[in-house]
């Protein structure tokens, strides 16, 4: 791998650890928040829910920005807001000016959701399904040490300035991408005439988005509402933290596995479906023996939930061989999966309110990973071309 290779991969692996602390380090500290601002379950869950909703939102509007920014300027942008709002929130710390930054980061990373696969596949080739796994890898990689951090940097300076910290690595993520794409820019501004789809008329573009929405969902509820769960039944942040870092790292080895055997499943269904048993089994330890068995249930979830991320992914780039084209599926996708993801932990703060238990949501996610396995048995290699004609 040369110079100019290498930079540019370890920019998009920075840029990828960087897009969930903001969001990861709020569920350590929730008590914390809820107690300073006054947010109620269902507002705190809100934290979680704007962002996520806004990052679909904006993947719905990936042909639009790229037209308009370019993928290197709109990343660019990109990690200028999450700087930002991670920055803002050691100068409001209040209920608004949390969910104003929270509005901010979803901003900016749905600049990045919707603009980096395209540009990934365009630079990368052959090579970005894999890239694409280490991608989604780095984001888990990011919230694991947000996980872990956070709660111990909340001890020493309180949880205002834990919740800031994180502008330091996504300003590094920031500068390291500027360096390895300036050469680049004058390239991809330049105007290509992009061939049209509408996949809101495509069934199996639903049924990709449906598939992500709902896997991404668990992902998403467990990063925002593990945490609080186990303080709720007794145990310190820091433990609940790093039960939440546990976790995501094994989320983290189970993405890198993917990027190494997605190479030998031309059908991407057994990798599915093993991802959704292991995530199902995960939830049943969950929610019959959190405390006796929560190892397992980490180990179980992150190894499901890991997997299911990248994959997600990666089955909607292998739908299309054109760059552009895939990266508004993947859009397409990832916009209207993220805005049924966001539901998920804004549901499971009511539940909390009104049963004084996060166990009902576990057991609402398993019956809608149920539902979605039934739905993986349908894309068959064989099914793409017809599927998108």
């Amino acid at each position: 791998m040369n110079a100019n290779r290498f930079g540019l991969v370890a920019s998009i692996l920075l840029i990828a650890i960087n897009l969930r602390p903001a969001m990861a380090s709020l569920g350590p500290l929730l008590d914390l928040i809820e107690h300073s601002t006054g947010l109620t379950s269902a507002g705190a869950g809100l934290l979680t829910t704007v962002p996520v909703f806004l990052m679909g939102v904006g993947a719905l509007l990936g042909r639009p920005l790229r037209q308009l920014l370019g993928e290197i300027n709109g990343v660019t942008l990109g990690m200028c807001l999450v700087t930002l709002a991670c920055a803002g929130r050691a100068l409001d710390h209040s209920a608004t000016g949390l969910l104003l930054s929270a509005a901010l980061v979803g901003l900016g990373i749905a600049l990045i959701q919707a603009l980096l696969p395209s540009f990934i596949k365009k630079t990368l080739g052959s090579r970005s399904s894999s890239m694409m796994a280490l991608y989604s890898t780095g984001i888990m990689s990011g919230a694991a040490m947000a996980a872990a951090i956070t709660p111990r940097v909340s001890m020493q300076f309180g949880w205002q300035s834990a919740l800031a910290i994180w502008a330091v690595p996504a300003l590094l993520a920031w500068v390291v991408w500027w360096i390895a794409t300036s050469g680049k820019v004058r390239l991809n501004s330049e105007h290509v005439a992009i061939p049209r789809y509408s996949f809101w008329r495509n069934s199996r573009a639903w049924s990709l988005m449906l598939f992500f929405g709902i896997s991404t969902g668990a992902y998403i509820l467990i990063l925002a509402w593990l945490p609080p769960f186990y303080v709720d039944l007794g145990q310190d942040r820091k433990m609940a933290g790093d039960l939440l870092a546990g976790l995501t790292m094994t989320e983290v080895l189970s993405g890198l596995a993917i990027s190494v055997l997605v190479g030998k499943f031309h059908d991407r269904r057994p990798l599915l479906i093993s991802a959704l048993v292991f995530t199902l089994a995960g939830l049943v330890v969950l929610h019959e023996s959190p405390l006796q068995m929560a190892l397992l249930a980490m180990i179980l979830l992150g190894l499901g939930i890991g997997a299911l991320f990248p994959l997600s992914l990666i089955l909607a780039m292998d739908h299309i061989d054109s760059p552009e084209m895939a990266g508004d599926l993947a859009a397409f996708m990832q916009g209207g999966g993220y805005i049924i993801a966001s539901i998920m932990p804004f549901l499971a703060g009511w539940v909390r309110e009104e049963f004084s238990s996060l166990s009902h949501a576990w057991v609402g996610m398993f019956v809608a990973l149920v539902m979605i396995a039934f739905l993986a048995l349908r894309f068959s290699p064989s099914s793409y071309g017809r599927a998108l004609n």
